[in-house]
């Protein structure tokens, strides 16, 4: 059997000595372990299996005859690691752990998948690459997921072999002793991130607490009870600006009281504080102290304060890695048992091969990638690909514990969780065993196994739609031009050089909206489960959305330049922008709290206004 037949798993395994022959399936096979915590997976096997014309029945007694079987191997020390042992009369899974054995019947059901009833002869060793398998996941920029969409989310990182999730938390959860902070937002209760850590650890994904501690901090800082805490108040048009001024002692008192209830919540060793971008720091009230001592002590002796309160609750710090890349002469003088996350999401980014200096300087530390969804309706996919591939080589070279793939929401959240999917199946390829993924061919096995696509369509479409940034016409970091174009002003009070829709260029916005005008990239969903059925319907609005907005584009351009746009043209964008705001409404209720859906909804109704005020004026 040769190695090729193992190309379309998504999660490349490490060792594949392959026999000859298959195994098949009967129609009524058993699977056993002795281990309880075994039960899942085989009961997720055993749904596989169902669908494949195969009752499998359970059973926890080894020495009955069984086609599949799990044991405990303590020679396998990795406690991620198993082996797999498929011969022509059944299967064997040997791991050291419950994770490994978790792990391996991921993999035997991805072979099901790709081979069916029959499997081939081989001899599978595999283990990961990283011992943390992240993803970090934002809910504070609008948008907070209901505990059913997380615990889905959960099921299908699992699978790809994901072991760690983080949620990214500014203001959204409900603190008894400031009970304002997460009022208006939907905030997580203390019982939802219990139960969800219970399902998390049902998969072996570790629930990693993450408080925003330092910077991004405005809409805490907006409230009157709290804007007297700012650095630099109006800062950013924020009443208490973004960050907290380390030198006022009622800082780090807030901080602590916000830990007091937060922290215990997670069992996991780690705990992310954050403190990423603080851009006002030094600027404002404590301007003289950073005059006398320098910006970078300032920033330090406050993650000091934090690092303490982190001490007193038995919890490993965790920190973005942005601002001590700032200050590199303050590294040496941080505890070594700090924990860095070394951030970056552009593909060749400076931070990417800054990643010597933290390994350099004695820190344990996580690679950080992007999914580059955030600031776009299809994400940016060639980009989020080279940065997720330069990150886990760095991660490699210079042996980081992990690999956090960041999924961010910035201005209101407006992009889909089903734009991600891809970026976190291919975040989880790397975090596993990064050297052997086959970037070309990446898109379609994701296809393949995340939604049943045995054609390049879907994939195709999806590359299209990930370009869009590119074909518009002008490439800006960190963003679609596509995605401010969908709301902008078509006739902009004042003119500005920044405006998206002044720097896209029009033969590239009709080349978007003929490439995304075709339904025939998205497959029918009815036979999926619900969780990708709702995945096809955000990369179809996303689509809608690209193409709307390079419509609209071209509309203003035209008028900008003195000419008339039919005043059919102007009408019909606008029923298509009140389309996709419900489209858009749809989608958000049906895998998200009400939060600040109308922030977004507000956005669409003002295009829709002024679209149709200028239908009116021609």
């Amino acid at each position: 059997m040769k190695q090729h037949c193992f190309d379309k798993l998504l999660i490349p395994v490490k060792k594949i000595d392959s026999g000859k022959g298959f195994f098949r399936w009967p129609d009524k096979a058993v699977i056993s372990s002795v281990q309880q915590s075994d039960i899942l997976p085989l009961q997720q096997l055993a749904g596989d299996l169902a669908r494949n014309s195969v009752k499998a029945h359970i059973v926890r007694d080894v020495a009955c005859p069984a086609e599949l079987g799990i044991y405990r191997d303590k020679k396998i020390k990795n406690h991620q690691a198993y082996k797999i042992s498929i011969g022509s009369d059944g299967i064997e899974i040997f791991a050291g752990a419950d994770a490994g054995a978790y792990y391996a019947v991921q993999t035997i059901r991805d072979l099901i998948a790709i081979h069916g009833r029959s499997l081939p002869v081989c001899v599978i060793k595999d283990e990961p690459d990283f011992n943390r398998r992240g993803v970090y996941h934002d809910c504070s920029r609008g948008k907070v997921p209901k505990l059913s969409t997380l615990k889905e989310l959960v099921e299908r990182l699992a699978h790809w072999k994901i072991n760690e999730l983080q949620l990214y938390i500014e203001n959204v959860f409900t603190f008894k002793q400031h009970p304002d902070i997460g009022k208006g937002f939907s905030p997580f209760t203390p019982d939802e991130i219990l139960e969800l850590q219970e399902h998390c650890k049902a998969h072996h994904v570790r629930l990693v607490g993450s408080l925003a501690s330092f910077g991004h901090l405005e809409n805490v800082l907006s409230l009157p009870k709290y804007s007297h805490l700012g650095e630099l108040p109006g800062f950013r048009g924020f009443p208490g600006g973004t960050t907290l001024c380390p030198g006022d002692t009622g800082s780090i008192k807030l901080i602590s009281e916000l830990y007091s209830e937060y922290i215990p919540l997670f069992e996991a060793e780690d705990f992310n504080v954050c403190c990423d971008e603080t851009w006002e720091l030094g600027k404002g009230r404590s301007l003289k102290r950073a005059e006398k001592i320098g910006q970078g002590k300032v920033y330090l002796n406050f993650v000091l304060k934090i690092y303490r309160l982190c001490q007193k609750h038995g919890k490993r710090m965790n920190m973005w890695a942005d601002i001590l890349l700032k200050y590199p002469e303050v590294l040496k003088e941080l505890p070594k048992d700090i924990v860095l996350l070394n951030w970056e999401y552009e593909k060749g980014g400076d931070n990417t091969f800054r990643t010597k200096e933290i390994a350099n300087a004695g820190m344990p530390f996580m690679v950080c990638p992007g999914t580059s969804s955030w600031l776009t309706h299809g994400t940016r996919l060639d980009n989020s690909m080279a940065n997720v591939a330069e990150f886990s080589a760095q991660g490699r070279k210079y042996h980081a514990e992990g690999l956090l793939n960041t999924d961010w929401g910035d201005q209101r959240h407006r992009n889909f969780l089903g734009v991600s999917l891809h970026s976190f199946a291919h975040g989880a390829a790397h975090g596993w065993n990064g050297k052997a993924v086959n970037e070309s061919r990446f898109t379609e096995n994701f296809c393949f196994h995340t939604f049943g696509q045995k054609t390049k369509l879907m994939a195709k479409g999806l590359k299209i739609l990930g370009g869009t940034y590119i074909t518009c016409g002008k490439v800006c970091k960190n963003q679609s031009l596509l995605y401010r174009a969908l709301v902008e002003p078509i006739l902009p009070d004042v003119p500005t050089e920044s405006s998206p829709i002044d720097m896209m260029t029009s033969s590239g916005l009709r080349r978007v909206v003929g490439q995304l005008s075709d339904a025939k990239y998205w497959p029918s969903y009815k036979s999926m489960d619900e969780f990708e059925q709702l995945a096809i319907k955000e990369l179809v609005l996303a689509a809608k959305m690209d193409c709307l907005s390079s419509e609209k584009a071209l509309a203003a351009k035209t008028l900008r330049s003195g000419k008339e746009v039919k005043k059919a043209e102007l009408n019909q964008l606008a029923r298509e922008m009140h389309s996709i705001s419900d489209d858009f409404k749809e989608l958000w209720l049906a895998r998200n709290k009400k939060s600040r859906l109308q922030d977004n909804l507000q956005l669409f109704q003002k295009a829709q206004r002024e679209l149709s005020m200028l239908a009116d004026k021609y």
